[in-house]
């Protein structure tokens, strides 16, 4: 740890989908001995992707050593693929961070700065298989460890993430008690919350009204894989 306390950088970016930031939020707020840290450009509110206003907690200049980075997805994360100052930041706290993390499309991010390629990672469903263009293995799992990379799937994953985290740096005494006082024992009321266990119809439905979003993901992601391949091909001539 860096000091006393475990130091984690949740980045707060406009358009975020709150889930992914604020289920793995409360987890860290929980754990002993842990500072979290929302990471933005500025200090002025946040608005997530429906509309929940949040306040950074530091900026990218001000941000400490952190021992973990997560990066959480949503619509937002498009924007951040071609971000050289977020892209920098992220590349720059990952140096000394014992953990890299994302949740859902946040590891396209990680992906765009660089951190995934050859490592196996996971992302929501309907994004998965970008994960290749970057250079990453794409795994349909809950949550994927490779090495120092910790990748959660898509949005209600970030708990189970969250989890897995403090387990690894604090023990799994420590996780299942934040587990028990947050009374985390899903029993959801329809067995459709993945691709493996929803209706065929209700997949092909999801699917669909995604596409056209999720096409637009796919081409900030190829122009994303464009530049790395760029960026290091400028770094092998120097």
């Amino acid at each position: 740890m860096h000091g006393s306390e475990l130091s984690v950088g949740l980045l707060l970016f406009p358009g975020v989908t709150q889930l992914d930031l604020t289920g793995p939020f409360e987890i860290f707020a929980r754990a002993p001995h842990t500072r979290v840290h929302l990471v933005w450009k500025t200090r002025d509110p946040v608005l997530s992707d429906r509309g929940l206003a949040m306040l950074p907690t530091t900026t990218f200049d001000d941000c400490p050593l952190l021992d973990v980075i997560c990066v959480p997805g949503g619509p937002g994360q498009i924007a951040l693929m071609t971000d050289s100052a977020v892209l920098a930041f992220i590349r720059e706290k990952s140096e000394r961070a014992s953990l890299v993390t994302s949740v859902s499309t946040g590891s396209l991010v990680l992906g765009a700065a660089g951190l995934l390629k050859g490592y196996r990672a996971t992302s929501h469903w309907a994004s998965l298989d970008q994960l290749s263009l970057l250079g990453a293995e794409p795994v349909s799992a809950r949550v994927v460890r490779d090495r120092n990379r910790i990748t959660g799937a898509g949005v209600t994953s970030g708990i189970d993430f969250a989890l897995t985290v403090v387990a690894d740096l604090q023990g799994e005494a420590v996780a299942q008690m934040i587990q028990l006082q947050m009374e985390y024992d899903p029993r959801p009321p329809f067995s459709s919350g993945s691709p493996g266990t929803a209706p065929a119809e209700l997949l092909a439905q999801a699917t669909k009204q995604m596409a056209t979003f999720i096409e637009t993901r796919r081409q900030a992601t190829v122009a994303a894989a464009q530049y790395l391949v760029s960026l290091n091909s400028d770094m092998d001539d120097r």
